[in-house]
Parts: C-alpha cells; structure tokens; sequence
C-alpha cells in the first residue's frame, strides 16, 4: 500500500496533489525547482530556463468560482477575472491554511525518477534531487505524481519561416515577454492568434507605432463580459451541457458561431478560422475586436517568407520596415526525468488512463496531475486528478487490467481527434464538466441530480441551473465539505461583491421575469429528467424505492 509519495511541482497541481495525499493519510513531498510556489503564475522579471513564465500585466480569463479549489472560496472582495498576483496570494492562503508549505522543499529539482529494482514487489521510485547547492540526494518513495506543466519549453519552429536569418530587427518567443516597453514606435509582428499572441497584440498596440497579427488558421474570439455585464463562465451550466447531449453539433455551432458573429463578423474582421466553434477552445479576448476596429491591430495570414525588414505573406502583401517578430507559437512538453519507457503514446499524445496514469506500469503507482486541455480552468480539474489518483494509491479504487486501460486511452484518442482540432501542441482537448463528472463519478463524488430533485431542490435549482463550480463535487462521496452547499448558495454574492463600489436603490425583479423563470425552470428540470432516464432507465425506479424505504 502506498504510504510515500513524491510530488514534483508546487504550482496549482502540485498544491492540491499534496493536499489530496494528506486528505488520504498518504505522506507527501514536494519538490519545487524555484524559490516560491504558484508554478506558472508566479511572476519573475527575467525567465528561467526550463519554467513557464508570464507578462507583467496577466490576467486570468477564467472566472474565480469557477477557478477556485473545491474547498476554499476564492475572497468575496477578490475580483472576478483576477491578476496573476492575485492568484500568487489565493495559492498562498490555500496553502497556508491546509498546513502545505511544510511539506515543500523549495530550491530542489528532480534529476530523474526511476523504477527500483524490486518495482515489480513493491512499486517503489526511486528520485534522485538536487538543491541549490548543487548536492545530490536520493529518495525512495512508494508513488510519485508529476506536476510540472506543459508551458516549460517554448516551441519556436524558426524552420517554418525562410529568411528569419535574414531578420534585422528582434525576434522572440511569448515565453520572454514581459511587457510591451521594447515597442515603443516600432512596427511588430506577432505570429500566434492564441490567448498570448492576442494579449500581446493588443498591449502592444497601445505603444507600438502598428502591430500584425498573424494567423494560420483564424480563431472563434469570445468575450470575457458576457450579456448582462457577467462572467462567461457563468452560463457554463448543467442545462447547458444536456443541452448539448440532446442537440445536434452541427446546430449547436452553429447557433455560437451565429452569437458571436452578432457581436463583431469574424469573416469582416478577419479572423473566421476554419474549424467550426465547439472544434477548439476558443481565444478569449475583450479589446482585441475594438483593437482591429481601429486599425491598430491588422489581421494577415500566414508568413510565407521574411527579407530583411520585410515580412511576406502568403496572400502575396508584404509589410516592410518591420522592427520586432513575437512568437506566441506555444510550447512542447516533455518530463525530462522520466525514462522514455515508462509513458505510453497515443496518437500526438502522451496515452493516460483518465488523463493521469500512464496504462503500461505493472503497479498504478506513477501519475501525471495537471496535463490537460478543456474550456475550463486547471485548478478544480487538478484537484480532481488528485482525489482520484491519490484514492487508486490507497487501494480505494480498483482499476482494470492493462490491456483494458490501453484499450480505454485509445478509445479517447479516437474521440479527441473526431471531436475536437488537434496537434502535436494540443494534443488533448476534453470538455470541462463531462470530464469532471466522469472522474468524479469513479470517485463517487459527483452530484446526484435526482437525488437534490426530490430531497434539495432549492439546491438542485443552483447546481442544475447554476455554474458547473467545483462546490458541487464536495457535496457528497470521499472528501465531501460540510461547507459546499453554503459555498453554491453564496457564488453570486461572492460575483456581486467587488463590483459594490457604488451603492444604488435596489429594483424589485417583476412578476412577469419570476414566472419566465419558474416556466424555464419546469422545461429544463423535464429535459434533465428525460436526459437521466433515458441513459439510466433503473435510476428513477431506484430513486423511488430509496425513498419508500426511508419513508417506511
């Protein structure tokens, strides 16, 4: 049984890896490479080598509730869409207040994790460490969860542009931007319409005399304030997603594809790509419309060439005097201290068993915690990650063979590719609550819509109706909070609360708005009943005999 464990990283996997082992009796230790934690969000003037970094002016595009750890509320007067030093402090405070830090060896880097010689008895690793003195220490332990990212090692594919060594100005990756100051008066190329190459392009358009935005294949742009002045995510619901098991695809691209266009004609404007909507996660960016609108950031497709100061297109234009190119071309992943052997591959990915176990070991004993891609945040499916894998460690989750788990990762290969847009950068892509239900229901965490129906409605309104929070998987099961419910309840007061900066007379909600609402509420809650009983026929007459029993 495993009573050791090994954590590499102290960001926000790391985090929440070492709290799920202390929350199963496990031992954990963890290894962090830097002298603070926070991981990727840990802001540093000058990047390190082999460390994600970030721009002075990051702000998260994710919505607080929807971002926090299921078990600790972000700060009410904390504001929606948070800055990178805001998000350094809520870690600091979790942390802190879960008693972390003093299982955290900080200026000590992992070498190497290798399989013991007795792997195939005991499971064991063996780590070899090295502190900042350059000293070198090896550990044993029974298990080890890898959580050190995927945006260490910038991808800078200089082959796929002829003549960058031609290049007179300033050429650099994402990863080195720290701010806009070195464009003062300087004509840019940014190449790269993701979250960083937009972000990029509109800081730098406010100083730089002009900026292009390249783009190979275009991008769906939402917008961060969504109709009503409020959080996108917070129409990420569960009515939303049955909607989405009961509706054709097709249709429902096409009505987000229709939404969006209302706003800004990404045809018009240049940045219609060509995958469909719910094809890949889409950039989200508030000033990036208005930044075209005024000319300030003009769209070109793909660079075909560059001459000097000159950058050619591949429709044949060409923009001359150009100061400084920014990659914002992603990354590539890599564990450097993991033998080759020990991952699977699978398509364009590295093959894990829901995402976290590598299916090939002859013992469960190795994790990968924080390795994914979905429209939702890191933190809350991390820390689902972590609850999983840390109840396989303990024995509490029985997984199938080998051969089964293989079969499963190449199943989810196969659904990846057909569903979504993938590449050797983004090779996974799932869909944020479908993931969080599948492994919280292994876990036996994941709320039962039934059940809060007939004994909770006023809480099944908020978690059927409500944002997919991360609340919702500490309602019942292991780990459950006495604290969730409260937590689901008050997620809009916490919403409302820094935006009280001016007080108004209060507007009493019209008699005609409250009966919209009830209707909605009785076709939603038939659509979810409908959606239940017809993938889980025994569920209802379960339900009703539980009841009876209790009752009786």
């Amino acid at each position: 049984m495993v009573h050791t464990v090994a954590v590499i990283g102290a960001g926000p996997s790391g985090l929440a890896s070492v709290k799920a082992c202390l929350d199963e009796g496990m031992v954990p230790t963890c290894f962090e490479s830097s002298d603070d934690m926070g991981g990727l969000w840990k802001f540093k003037e000058v990047s390190e080598p082999n460390r994600a970094s970030i721009y002075r002016s990051l702000t998260i595009n994710i919505w607080k509730e929807m971002m926090c750890y299921s078990d600790f509320p972000i700060p009410a007067d904390y504001p929606n869409y948070m800055h990178h030093s805001k998000i350094l402090k809520y870690f600091r405070m979790y942390a802190e207040h879960f008693k972390l830090l003093k299982h955290i060896r900080f200026q000590t880097s992992v070498k190497s994790v290798r399989q013991r010689p007795d792997f195939s008895r005991t499971g064991q690793w063996e780590v070899v460490t090295e502190n900042r003195d350059g000293q070198e220490e090896t550990w044993v332990f029974d298990a080890v969860i890898c959580c050190s990212g995927h945006f260490n090692y910038p991808n800078l594919p200089l082959k796929d542009f002829p003549g960058i060594e031609t290049f007179e100005g300033k050429y650099f990756h994402s990863w080195d931007y720290k701010g806009p100051e070195d464009m003062y008066g300087k004509r840019v190329v940014v190449i790269g319409i993701g979250n960083s190459g937009g972000d990029i392009a509109v800081e730098g358009s406010r100083v730089a005399e002009q900026v292009y935005l390249s783009t190979r294949s275009g991008a769906w742009v939402i917008r961060q304030v969504s109709d009503n002045g409020l959080p996108v995510d917070r129409f990420n619901t569960r009515f939303v997603h049955v909607m989405f098991k009961l509706l054709p695809m097709r249709f429902l691209n096409w009505l987000g594809e229709k939404k969006l266009n209302s706003m800004y004609d990404h045809a018009m404007y240049g940045l219609k790509p060509k995958h469909r909507f719910f094809s890949q996660i889409p950039v989200i960016n508030d000033d990036l419309p208005f930044k075209i609108l005024s000319g300030s950031v003009i769209v070109k497709p793909n660079i075909k060439e560059i001459r000097g100061s000159s950058v050619v297109f591949d429709d044949g234009s060409v923009v001359e005097n150009v100061d400084m190119i920014v990659f914002a071309t992603g990354y590539n992943y890599d564990f450097p201290y993991l033998p080759n052997n020990v991952l699977y591959k699978s398509g364009h990915r590295v093959g894990l068993y829901k995402l976290v176990l590598p299916p090939n070991l002859e013992h469960p004993t190795l994790a990968i915690v924080g390795f994914i891609h979905s429209d939702g945040a890191i933190m809350p499916q991390a820390e689902m990650q972590a609850r999983w894998v840390a109840r396989v460690f303990k024995g509490h989750k029985k997984l199938p063979s080998n051969q089964a788990m293989i079969k499963a990762v190449e199943k989810d290969t196969r659904s990846i590719e057909k569903k979504y847009v993938v590449s050797k950068l983004t090779p996974i892509q799932v869909d944020f609550v479908e993931y969080m239900d599948e492994l919280a229901k292994d876990l036996g965490a994941r709320p039962s819509l039934p059940w809060l129906f007939f004994t909770d409605y006023p809480l099944f309104k908020r978690v059927f109706w409500g944002p997919v929070t991360a609340y919702q998987y500490r309602l019942m099961g292991p780990g459950k909070w006495e604290g969730a419910r409260k937590a689901i309840f008050t997620q809009f007061d916490r919403m409302y609360q820094p935006l009280k900066t001016r007080q108004l007379d209060a507007q009493q909600p019209s008699t005609s708005g409250r009966l919209i609402k009830l209707s909605l509420t009785l076709v939603a809650g038939g659509a979810a009943l409908y959606y239940v009983h017809i993938r889980n026929p025994t569920t209802f007459p379960a339900l009703l005999s539980r009841l009876h029993l209790q009752t009786v």
